[in-house]
């Protein structure tokens, strides 16, 4: 309970992903591409054919349990650290459009190669929030609670190593989200315009 006062965006979002990976799991399957494509999943020719939507849709399912499990036990890391810092709207916002941010580079980059995939998952919101946080830390003067600029670039150095040396990853994603992410919070938060303290 005392998690849910104090980070009640991230709680909210991990319970989003978790009941949508259930009605999912219930009603197909998350590892049918298929059924994935059926609910809401990204495929760049759907897209650019005006199914807009699924820039949206694709960031809430995720391809079996480990997938969730992985993108949600670092959306609970982070999360827990940047939403109090930078307030939940400005969070909310930086998740959600840092995660729409991912996709779009990934149909601009298979548009331009026509290597096309379905794709889903939170990581590229996720990404976002770690771009956010690594310019949270800079204006936190190297650190935001218990995490340093070392720790949190160190986290984004292997994420986005793991993600190039694993197959079935969508990078372009994680990289968008990642600078996306980064962009948002230089232009959301703004400790002394806002009234928040630095933290030290």
């Amino acid at each position: 309970m005392e998690e849910l006062k104090k980070e009640p965006v991230t709680v909210f979002l991990i319970l989003i992903n978790v009941l949508v990976f259930l009605a999912v799991e219930f009603t197909g399957g998350t590892e049918d591409t298929m059924h994935m494509v059926q609910c809401g999943a990204a495929y760049t020719p759907m897209i650019a054919d005006g199914e807009y939507y699924r820039l949206f849709t694709s960031m809430f399912l995720h391809f079996g349990p480990q997938h969730l499990g992985n993108n949600m036990l670092v959306l609970f890391v982070l999360g827990a650290r940047l939403e109090p810092t930078v307030g939940r709207l400005r969070y909310l916002l930086i998740y959600l459009l840092g995660g729409i941010g991912g996709n779009l580079l990934c149909v601009f980059l298979e548009l331009g190669s026509g290597d096309f995939a379905v794709s889903a998952g939170a990581s590229g919101a996720v990404f976002a929030v770690m771009g956010a946080m690594i310019y949270a830390v800079i204006r936190g003067r190297g650190h935001v609670k218990d995490l340093s600029t070392r720790q949190i670039l160190i986290m984004a150095g292997f994420s986005l190593y793991f993600g190039f040396t694993s197959e079935g990853v969508d990078n372009a994603a994680h990289v968008g989200g990642l600078i996306t992410g980064f962009i948002l919070a230089v232009l959301l938060y703004h400790p002394k315009k806002y009234g928040f303290a630095d933290v030290a």
